[in-house]
């Protein structure tokens, strides 16, 4: 498709859109607005879902709905700790399999995301450009908030797709 005709796409699609929709909070405003639109979206989730779904897997060998927000978690403080911030001390190895009750879940789900955004915000312009070594590449620190940012969004289009398949309508979609 050419640049004009997909622009002439573009335009009649917004121009379609009914006047009174509203873009969700955070979207189209820059990293700290998709931060707090994906983390209001993944804590609203998961205070939907049902305790007893968050034992649910859609199979053998994938990961149940509690280790998904858990890898979260993890990896949210793995790449902190890689960018030199320093980890809990109560925060352990293997937790993503270990923490699977609904109110841990979701207290660690919000520590982790506090402890990004507390994180970021301490960072200077410089900071942000700092290179640090992440398994096995050079980044900046900046690129590795942004891995936060998309892993989450990662996740929280598997965890919908959990919801959906366990009867759990997205609080957002209501």
């Amino acid at each position: 498709m050419n640049k004009t005709l997909l622009k002439l796409c573009l335009v009649c699609l917004l121009l379609s859109a009914p006047a009174s929709a509203q873009l969700p909070q955070g979207v189209f405003e820059g990293y700290d607005g998709e931060w707090t639109h994906v983390w209001l979206q993944l804590i609203s989730l998961a205070e939907a879902t049902p305790a007893e779904k968050f034992a649910w897997r859609p199979a053998n060998g994938v990961r149940s709905t509690s280790e998904v927000y858990m890898h979260i978690v993890m990896t949210n403080y793995f790449l902190l700790e890689s960018m030199g911030h320093k980890r809990p001390a109560d925060l352990k190895d293997g937790m993503s399999k270990t923490v699977t009750s609904k109110p841990e879940v979701i207290a660690w789900l919000r520590r982790s995301m506090d402890a990004v955004n507390q994180a970021r915000h301490a960072e200077s312009p410089a900071d942000l450009q700092r290179k640090v070594h992440i398994i096995d590449r050079d980044a900046t620190v900046d690129a590795a908030y942004l891995r936060i940012l998309i892993h989450a969004n990662e996740h929280m289009g598997q965890l919908v797709a959990y919801a959906r398949m366990t009867g759990v309508t997205p609080p957002w979609a209501q």
